[in-house]
């Protein structure tokens, strides 16, 4: 990817039509919100930056910071954000779908099935069975609940002064 390449991992409009079909089909449709999606991605390049207000130490104040992670306002975050989340789903048993490449289907062997919708850091997990809807929720939260060394201040787990 170049610097100037930008991505985002939304549905496509023909996507959405799974909402009203699963309506008329009484599926259970449930919206989720990753509030730090941005901050799960893992950094595939080095990427520096300025010291960040508040942050600058005395005796470095000419250095820059080299994150270790992914932060919001950063061009790569959402992708880096989506592939967190590819690797989750897949490793889950979903799989992405061919047209739509924010749309993953995991279908069961009693027949049963979940859909799972991405705009961004918001998901629409659409499906027959609440338990099986219930289950995948609890995953995605256990796996993206708010990252516990992300502090107020920054700290040296995301950007380190170099």
């Amino acid at each position: 990817m170049k610097f100037d390449d930008i991505f985002a991992p939304v549905i496509k409009m023909t996507s959405i039509r799974t909402v009203s079909i699963a309506a008329s089909m009484t599926l259970e449709i449930e919206q989720l919100d990753v509030k730090t999606s941005f901050l799960h991605g893992e950094l595939d390049k080095e990427i520096y930056m300025h010291q960040p207000e508040g942050f600058v130490e005395k005796v470095k104040e000419n250095m820059v910071c080299q994150l270790r992670k992914s932060l919001y306002g950063l061009k790569q975050a959402p992708r880096q954000w989506y592939k967190k989340l590819k690797s989750f789903m897949l490793k889950h048993g979903f799989h992405k779908t061919q047209v739509d490449h924010c749309v993953f289907v995991k279908r069961y062997n009693e027949g049963d099935f979940l859909i799972l919708l991405l705009y961004l850091d918001d998901m629409l997990v659409v499906g027959q069975n609440i338990k099986k809807s219930a289950s995948l929720k609890k995953a995605l939260i256990k796996s993206f609940r708010e990252r516990k060394n992300i502090v107020s201040k920054y700290d040296n787990q995301v950007i380190k002064v170099v």
